[in-house]
């Protein structure tokens, strides 16, 4: 029997309709369009607004996309993976949500909290099922909604994010496309320069910690910046020479889109040109979890079967990784 591995047949994707550009960014905080571009490659972010709506109202308009464009009905999914850190709620979780919107009832579903690395440590888990013959189509939906995490008085980290969803369907493959090799890692040192500090366990809500503004995104940019430089590239490398791949046979290359200046250190250190890498962050910004995979949604018809790409992401914790696969379609 042919060996079995786990291939994205379809992308559907979703943005909010609401653009934040930097100028009206620079009429809430000390910033300028000129300083957010140069400093992040950020020309605007598309933003969720509406009473009660949360990361499932996204993910559910990105699976509806992809079930419809692949022709699968949602009796057929039988496994739902949603990566993200703005779920709806803190339980339960916005995978078995999205599966009630979109009536998908034969499917076991749960959250998985990688920050920015979810949709890869995502799409390993189904990897994973796939190869296993334990599941036969596994929807992986990653989506974020960065602006209820975003301080909007803070001008280091409020250009930055950006809401959004995107999900993969994933499928057996018998012809050798589909994820060839991966590597993911962690380190919770990570968890001092980038984190929520407050609406957890360890700092329930209180007053004291809405007043302390504790329930917005923390960064330490400089650190973050370092260790995502570094580890981004040694996990590419490592995808790269474990399969003896190049610059040469490299079709495309997707970082997490967090910072343009990130991309490029990491591109320049792997020698390849800039056609070969896809960006989406100049109008999206840092989408965190849903990053990679809205630029596969942006890219799709760029892609032909069999074409190689390489991912690389880098998150909160700190998590990182790197895959290589082939274009399945």
């Amino acid at each position: 029997m042919p060996k079995i591995t786990a291939a994205i047949t379809g992308v559907g994707g979703y943005i909010p309709d609401y653009v934040l550009t930097n100028e009206e960014l620079s009429r809430m905080v000390d910033t300028t369009d000129e300083w957010i571009v140069g400093h992040t490659g950020i020309h605007e972010r598309h933003i969720l607004k509406g009473e009660g709506l949360g990361m499932s109202e996204m993910g559910v308009q990105a699976v509806k996309q992809l079930l419809e464009k692949t022709g699968v009905s949602p009796d057929e999914v039988d496994l739902v993976i949603c990566p993200t850190v703005t779920g709806d709620m803190i339980f339960p979780s916005t995978a078995c949500i999205i599966c009630d919107k979109v009536g998908i009832k034969n499917a076991f579903a749960f959250d998985i909290n990688a920050g920015c690395s979810g949709f890869l440590y995502g799409y390993t888990i189904a990897k994973n099922f796939i190869e296993t013959g334990m599941r036969k189509k596994v929807i992986v939906v990653a989506g974020e909604k960065m602006s209820a995490l975003t301080d909007y008085t803070d001008r280091k980290t409020c250009p930055l994010f950006g809401d959004g969803a995107a999900a993969v369907l994933i499928e057996p493959n018998y012809d050798g496309f589909g994820m060839q090799d991966v590597t993911l890692h962690s380190d919770g040192m990570g968890r001092q320069f980038l984190y929520q500090k407050a609406g957890g366990s360890a700092y329930p809500p209180s007053e004291e910690t809405v007043r302390n503004r504790e329930h917005f995104i923390i960064q330490d940019g400089n650190s973050v910046y370092k260790h995502a430089v570094t580890n981004m590239s040694a996990a590419t490398t490592t995808i790269l020479n474990r399969n003896s791949l190049t610059s040469d046979n490299i079709d495309y290359f997707i970082s997490h889109q967090a910072n343009l200046r990130i991309i490029d250190s990491v591109r320049n250190r792997m020698g390849l040109e800039e056609e070969k890498v896809l960006i989406n962050i100049h109008r999206v910004g840092n989408t965190s979890a849903a990053s990679v995979p809205l630029c596969l949604w942006d890219f799709e018809k760029r892609f032909k079967k069999g074409d190689s790409i390489v991912i690389a992401t880098f998150g909160a914790g700190f998590t990182w990784g790197a895959a290589y696969i082939t274009w399945a379609y």
